[in-house]
């Protein structure tokens, strides 16, 4: 049952719709408190009256009943207190009966979302600044699947501009084909970096990376080989580490797949009076909404991210018609973000406001910032290999027997790196470091999969129960109970606020409330009813943490 609509319709406010009651209706952090809770603040100016006096008013007419058993007033406040037997019985049989479709809905049927992340960059390594954008975008595509959404998930490949002329280079002065096939991309790295320590010295390297981009856009032969090669090297490499993190992507064009789509938007910016002349430069003038111009062609006549971020929008559209158009990328590029996102707008595009940019906090080193040029990163593939190494140690020390020890370390290894990311909000900023990575102490996903094992673990020695009968719940019962029912809310709020950590904090309470709850009620040796009830609450709590970690693309173990 939507309890929230229940108690919605029930109350009669003059001037206030059912719909914008429910909008407003809270979870108490504190069930003492009631289960649900209306702040009559939000009604103060509509009604001209006191908090305090409209709770009152509102907790004398409301009518309690079987659904909703108390309704009383507190501080402006209106907190309502439900029938829990009913609660605990309905909620355990929809889960019991969904299982790994509990939390899923079809809100989303008939609509698309175009989800642009990772977003690699070819012939560069796989850092651990790419972790953010991979993973959570990773999650949002399987919440939106999750809630019945077509999903097209894109890894908008940066495979064009200068560095692959500066790249050609380096592979004729310093390298070869044996040592590329050889090297893959360290290789690539080390001759790029090369590359820029030699061109303090030399700037007519510079030049000369220039000539043979323009080769390579002129459609020449020899340089689109090595293009080619570079970037088959390029993906063959990064999926190795998309595999180990669950990852996948519909599309993989990248900015080279709009090189033939941007002269129709340059000229239909030019057809509707938009295009300015900046000192041979083209742009788009957006000093009336409080924005630097937006470059359109340089000087030289060449385009820019903009040229092809409006281009690809357009595609997008064209193509796959999309209900929302999101693009997980720093909050660095937020500027960029608005200046195109106003430019469509102008072009009389009325999806403009479809497009959003879902911002994230940038990574760095404890000892400063990344940078490929002077080769100064975190590669992601060694994080994970060392928390999977971290965590095969942990289970040889504490259980040197557990069977499929390696899968179970890539499990908990990659989970940990995952869960790393999406702890917190995602638009923090994150100072990568190997000690909080692969600390399995605390708020961590081996914490949460640990649970999930441990509920295994009960159901294993006592018994899978194949139904169960109500009984008089005790607060520690209740409390897991009331976290499985804010699961269906919080994957749509974590949708509708493009927040996948909401999932993970979510995970993390269900799980402390579940231990608390192992404590505290005993199982094996209990009378039939109470430990059948009780493994019910087990068997569904490690349904909707497996869902739960699913969705942000971690697996779960059966022990540990």
């Amino acid at each position: 049952m939507n309890y929230k609509e229940y108690i919605s319709t029930k109350l009669n406010v003059q001037g206030v719709t059912a719909t914008e009651l429910e909008s407003f209706i809270e979870i108490p952090p504190n069930t003492d408190m009631g289960d649900f809770a209306l702040p009559c603040f939000k009604l103060s100016k509509i009604l001209r009256s006191s908090p305090i006096k409209i709770a009152e008013d509102l907790a004398n007419a409301f009518m309690v009943d079987d659904v909703v058993s108390g309704c009383t007033a507190v501080n402006g406040y209106l907190n309502f207190k439900i029938n829990r037997n009913a609660f605990a019985s309905a909620l355990l049989n929809e889960i019991i009966e969904k299982g790994d479709c509990f939390g899923s809905d079809d809100i989303g049927n008939g609509k698309t979302v175009c989800i642009d992340y990772s977003s690699i960059n070819i012939a560069k390594p796989f850092h651990i600044g790419h972790l953010s954008t991979t993973v959570i975008g990773s999650a949002l595509c399987k919440i939106y699947r999750f809630l019945g959404y077509k999903v097209v998930g894109i890894n908008h490949l940066g495979d064009y501009g200068t560095q692959f002329g500066k790249l050609i280079v380096a592979y004729k002065k310093w390298s070869s084909e044996q040592a590329v096939l050889e090297g893959r991309l360290k290789e690539l790295t080390r001759i790029y970096v090369m590359f820029h320590d030699q061109a303090k010295e030399n700037p007519e390297l510079e030049d000369e990376a220039r000539h043979y981009f323009k080769l390579i856009e002129d459609g020449d032969e020899e340089s689109n080989k090595l293009f080619e090669l570079f970037k088959k090297i390029t993906l063959e490499e990064v999926d190795k580490i998309y595999k180990l993190l669950n990852v996948t992507f519909d599309s993989y064009a990248g900015e080279s797949f709009y090189n033939d789509k941007m002269a129709p938007v340059v000229q239909e910016l030019d057809q509707k009076g938009l295009l300015k002349d900046s000192e041979g430069a083209k742009i788009v003038d957006l000093e009336e909404y409080g924005m630097s111009p937006c470059l359109i062609l340089k000087s030289d006549g060449s385009s820019l991210y903009a040229t092809r971020d409006i281009a690809a929008a357009i595609y997008r559209k064209n193509t796959y018609d999309f209900y929302k158009n999101l693009y997980v990328v720093a909050y660095q590029q937020n500027l960029h973000f608005k200046q195109f996102f106003k430019v469509l707008e102008l072009m009389g595009k009325d999806w403009a406001t479809d497009c959003v940019h879902v911002a994230y906090g940038m990574v760095s080193l404890e000892s400063g910032s990344m940078s490929t040029r002077q080769g100064k990163v975190v590669l992601l593939e060694d994080v994970i290999s060392k928390t999977i190494e971290k965590a095969y140690k942990v289970i040889e020390e504490k259980n040197p027997n557990l069977p499929n020890k390696e899968q179970t370390a890539r499990a908990v290894g990659t989970g940990a790196v995952i869960f790393g990311a999406l702890c917190n909000n995602k638009i923090k900023d994150i100072v990568f470091s190997y000690d909080r990575v692969l600390s399995f102490e605390g708020e961590t996903c081996p914490y949460v999969q640990y649970t999930v094992a441990r509920c295994n673990s009960v159901i294993n020695k006592c018994g899978n129960p194949k139904d169960f009968e109500l009984i008089d719940l005790n607060d520690d019962e209740y409390a897991v109970l009331n976290q499985l029912g804010r699961f269906k809310e919080v994957v749509k709020s974590a949708a509708d606020k493009y927040e996948p950590s909401l999932v993970t904090r979510y995970a993390l309470d269900l799980a402390s409330a579940f231990n608390k709850f192992y404590i505290t009620c005993r199982i094996s040796g209990e009378q039939d009813k109470i430990k059948n009830f009780r493994l019910t609450i087990c068997k569904s709590v490690k349904t909707v943490l497996t869902n739960a970690l699913t969705l942000l693309g971690i697996q779960t173990v059966e022990e540990m």
